[in-house]
This record gives C-alpha cells, structure tokens and sequence, in this order.
C-alpha cells in the first residue's frame, strides 16, 4: 500500500482569480486613504506598535514574512524587497513567478538584512512583531514600519492591516468576495453543509527536528477549512492554544479521520515521513485504507498563510473531497 497520496502535476486546481489591476508596487488607487490623514499625501495606519504614518500610494515597498508578501502579491503590489522562506528557499513556489520576479531578496525570515532593506530606499515596511518586533527601531529608522501583532490565525485581519497600509482597501474587498465565494461553491461541491460537517479531516504536518504536527482550529488552515464547514476530528480540540497536537511517530493513530492532509517542512527523513508512513499504526489509520490520504504542499497549506495560497487550498480541497 502506498503510504502517502502525491498530488500529481496534471491535477486541475482551481485558483483563485482576483479582479484586481496587476502593477508594480504603489500603481494607481482610486480608493481613499483609511484614516484620516496627518498630512498631504499620508494617512495613519493603526499597528502593533501604535499609530504609524505611511504614504498614501507607497511605491518601494519591502515584506519580511510569507503573509505579508501573500498579502501584496494579492492586492497587485510587487515589493521591491522580501525575505526568503528558509535559508535554502527563494520566494514561496506557488506564488507566480511573473509577479516575484525582480524583487530583491533581504535576507531570510526573522533574519533580515538591515543595509540590504536600507539600500532599497523603502517607503513603506511589513512584517509583524513575532518575526521583527525586536528590530522595529533599527527598521523604523529606514522607513515606516507596519507591523501587526503576529501572524498565521489572524490572518485576514492582518490582511487588512496590509492593504490599508498600501492603500488599496478597494482591492481588499474584492479579494475577500472573491475567497468567501469561492468558498461557498467548495462547499456546495461537496454536497452541502451537512454532507461537508460529516467527513472529518485532519492535517498532519512532518517537521524537521520536531515531533508531528496535528492542526487545530486556530491556525490558518484551520480557519479555511472552517469557512468550508468540514468537519474536524475531536483530537482538534485537544491543540494546545488551538494551534497544533503535537505527537511522535508511536502515536499516529490519533491522527485518525476520514480524510489526512500531510505536508513536510524540512528533509522528509529527519522529519521521520518514512518512519511514520511504513508503521503498522500509520497502515491502520481509516484514511489510510481508504485511499484518502492526499499530501499537499507545506509552502502552499501551511507557510503561505494569505489570499492567494488560500484560492489555490480552496481548489485542492474541492478536487481532492469532491471525488
């Protein structure tokens, strides 16, 4: 038996297509700055760290996390500067390469290079506190700083955080239609909201130098599957502060569902995927000898954490659920 499902290549996936004007960062905005402005041309964003005056159309923007350059590309933004997702990873792969092409890597996440990120003159800078809330005076000095209070579970009121910062609430609102929409047809796809609440779905997540993620509620994933309506296993519940059930490889079985969703973060052997996927408890899991064990993308489930990865998640969710 094979121990874990590939998506294959050929595999139509349903994105999400945004109606949005794709431009270098700060193109035209029609739509009015958020808050009341304290000058010409600036408007005041509300931040983790207080209130910061940004320009009203920044042009030179840098991101220093996954969500924050989802959140851009999402809302037709192409920073000048990111950060990398690991020390041997470029750009997320799932975003398009069109529109990451040309930005200027700063270093990696959480480690960032402050002359590389000042040499690109920046007028605008996005992270939040959990990756650069020690730097922010250091990144402040360089240019304004938005910074929101962490990442992941709060993901879409971070988003909006993002898009006032860049001046583009107008496209906010279109991308959040566009998900909600798109949510509700995964949804109907699947037979309803009963039919859906009644298959219970589990994301186990192998990780490098740590014991085996069970996703709970409160992460990213969990709230896409939320908006979907599928159901979760009582083991959910169990995550400490909602976030992940955390277990070796002899407690597999409470990773028990009807459907598993496994992602890698790392090198599969030192995260133990052959361990775990060979074992006699793994063979015996109800997904298992199903047939619904369908491993996806970590960048894309799980380090994307925006809009964008979430229209692709939406599509997976549907092609994988509907069968």
């Amino acid at each position: 038996m094979t121990a874990l499902r590939p998506r294959h290549g050929t595999l139509t996936l349903v994105t999400l297509t945004l109606t949005l004007t794709a431009c270098t960062s700060g193109g035209p905005e029609k739509d009015s700055p958020g808050s009341a402005g304290t000058g010409p041309g600036t408007h005041t964003v509300k931040t983790a760290m207080g209130d910061v005056e940004v320009k009203d159309h920044p042009r030179r923007v840098v991101v220093l996390d996954t969500a924050e350059l989802d959140s851009a590309i999402t809302l037709g933004v192409t920073p000048v500067g990111a950060t990398r997702a690991g020390a041997e990873n470029g750009f997320l792969s799932y975003l398009p390469q069109d529109r990451t092409k040309g930005i200027t890597e700063v270093g990696e996440i959480a480690n960032p290079g402050l002359e590389k990120i000042a040499a690109l003159k920046p007028d605008l800078i996005l992270s939040n506190k959990v990756r650069d809330g020690g730097r922010y005076e250091q990144l402040s000095a360089i240019a304004p700083t938005v910074l929101t209070e962490t990442t992941g579970y709060p993901w879409k009121q971070n988003f909006l955080v993002h898009a006032d910062a860049l001046g583009r609430k107008k496209q906010a609102r279109a991308a959040v239609r566009t998900y909600e929409k798109r949510a509700a047809a995964v949804t109907e796809a699947l037979g309803g909201k009963e039919r859906a609440a009644g298959v219970d779905v589990n994301v186990v997540r192998f990780v490098e130098g740590a014991d085996i993620r069970i996703y709970g509620r409160k992460n990213y994933i969990g709230t896409i599957l939320a908006d979907v309506g599928i159901g979760r296993p009582a083991i959910t519940d169990k995550a400490k502060d909602g976030f992940s059930y955390d277990v070796s490889p002899e407690q597999i079985d409470k990773a028990d569902a009807d459907v598993i969703f496994t992602s890698t973060y790392g090198s599969p052997g030192k995260a133990k995927v052959t361990e775990t996927t060979t074992s006699g408890l793994w063979r015996k899991l109800k997904a298992v000898r199903d047939g619904k064990v369908f491993q996806v993308d970590d960048e894309l489930w799980i380090q994307g954490i925006g809009y964008t990865a979430a229209g692709r998640i939406l599509g997976e969710l549907k092609s994988d659920l509907a069968k």
